[in-house]
């Protein structure tokens, strides 16, 4: 058998253009073996109850599939030397075993919608997988946030002292932040939840095949019904998976700022025990947030990733194109970078310390001032001539705060609505339950 699927008896293809056409795609396709391979069995199942290979045949196909998948769960599956693909491979091992039963495997699919089903199958486990990072980060950022929920902060604006803020505050801030991030991640996954398996070339078959039994039989919510709109969910899939990845990107970069921030001595908010910090060759005193500064920085290259694969799909018109196989290289990175980034904010937000006396340094005496500007407008002075008072003690430097925070609105210091952000959070983290956590 031919180790590439497409080539003719007596024609070879000049070494260089094997090569340059094959590119990464030997290791990246290692990830999607197990979904090949689970797609194989779904596809022999579906052939043999529309009775286009027996019964017999579709057992003969499905044990030796499971045979292949055990190899890939042990280790010991590889794609060989000059085998094009991880769809090639699978085919060339079976024909090995069964002959002309293995041959029969590739009835009524194309590569196209091969690749279409593994890359589905691939982002919807992927994003599940890492659904449960984003659940573990969050309940550890709600925990902190009622934990410190009565510990007074500096909120700034434009890097400037403006006004208080809680340690709970923040902390509950960012968990709502990946709260609204995973629904993004909901909306990627109903975009994966799709089956195109059967639309073939992108033209669908003239054979006798149902695509509802593949879509039960790989757990797809439902299939995209139009065989050419099958071909085009390839780069868009893997967009809008790539937005949302960014946008968890965006919510941890964002706080590595603030973590790195808080921890210079200048503000000198948090610290973290030996061990979590790095050191410099030349400087005994300094302690490096470097696993901050890496999480940032892997974060900004994330957040790339859908102007990439925007820019690598741009201005193809419908039907497959070789440029597609480019997008495994920016995505499917992209997942495991990620994965690792939550795993070591998880692991460093669990043993922060935050400072209790922070508000105590005579800095932070003027972030009070809308707190007496507005203590003021409740005994029934205009606003305006409240703000104008303050104002003028501030520049005279007699202005002094002695009342108490008074921030009981939804969201606000004295109530944080944790419960609230908690319940959308799980609300939309369900749909991740009910497919398969």
């Amino acid at each position: 058998m031919n180790s590439k699927l497409w080539q003719k008896e007596n024609e070879a293809t000049l070494g260089w253009v094997e090569e340059f056409t094959i590119g990464s795609d030997p290791s990246f396709d290692l990830l999607l073996a197990k979904f090949d391979i689970q797609a194989s069995v779904a596809h022999a199942e579906m052939l043999a109850e529309a009775g286009l290979i027996s019964n017999q045949e579709g057992l003969l196909l499905k044990q030796q599939l499971e045979k292949i998948l055990e190899k890939v769960k042990d280790g010991t599956f590889a794609i060989e030397t000059g085998v094009e693909d991880i769809h090639s491979q699978v085919e060339l091992m079976l024909t090995r075993e069964l002959g002309d039963v293995g041959r029969k495997i590739h009835t009524a699919r194309s590569r196209n919608d091969q690749v279409l089903v593994d890359i589905k199958l691939f982002i919807k486990s992927e994003l599940i997988r890492i659904a449960v990072k984003i659940r573990i980060l969050f309940d550890l950022l709600q925990e902190l946030s009622e934990k410190h929920k009565e510990i007074l902060l500096p909120g700034y604006t434009h890097f400037q002292p403006a006004m208080p803020s809680s340690f709970g505050l923040w902390f509950g801030a960012y968990s709502e932040s990946l709260s609204e991030d995973l629904e993004i991640w909901g909306m990627a996954f109903g975009i994966a939840n799709k089956n195109p398996l059967g639309s073939g070339a992108g033209y669908g078959s003239s054979l006798p095949i149902d695509r509802t039994i593949t879509t039960h039989k790989l757990n797809f919510a439902t299939l995209n019904y139009n065989s050419v709109y099958a071909q085009m969910t390839r780069g868009k899939t893997e967009k809008i998976a790539a937005v949302a990845l960014a946008a968890v990107a965006s919510t941890l970069g964002k706080m590595c700022v603030d973590l790195c921030l808080f921890l210079s001595p200048n503000f000198n908010f948090i610290s973290f025990p030996e061990g979590q910090s790095t050191g410099s060759s030349i400087m005994p005193h300094k302690k490096n947030p470097d696993v901050f500064e890496l999480v940032r920085g892997r974060c900004n290259l994330i957040s790339g990733l859908p102007n990439q694969i925007t820019l690598l799909t741009a201005n193809l018109p419908s039907g497959y194109h070789r440029d597609f196989q480019l997008s495994k290289e920016c995505l499917f990175p992209g997942f495991k970078s990620l994965g690792q980034s939550l795993d070591a904010m998880a692991s460093s937000l669990a043993k922060i310390e935050v400072r209790h006396d922070i508000l105590n340094d005579p800095l932070y005496n003027n972030i009070f001032s809308v707190e007496e500007v507005n203590r003021l407008v409740m005994t029934g002075i205009p606003f305006r001539e409240a703000y104008g008072r303050v104002a003028g003690q501030i520049k005279q430097g007699s202005f002094k705060f002695e009342g108490t925070l008074r921030h009981g609105h939804q969201g606000s210091i004295g109530n944080l609505e944790n419960q609230k952000i908690k319940e959308v959070f799980y609300k939309t983290f369900g749909l991740f339950q009910d497919s398969g956590i």
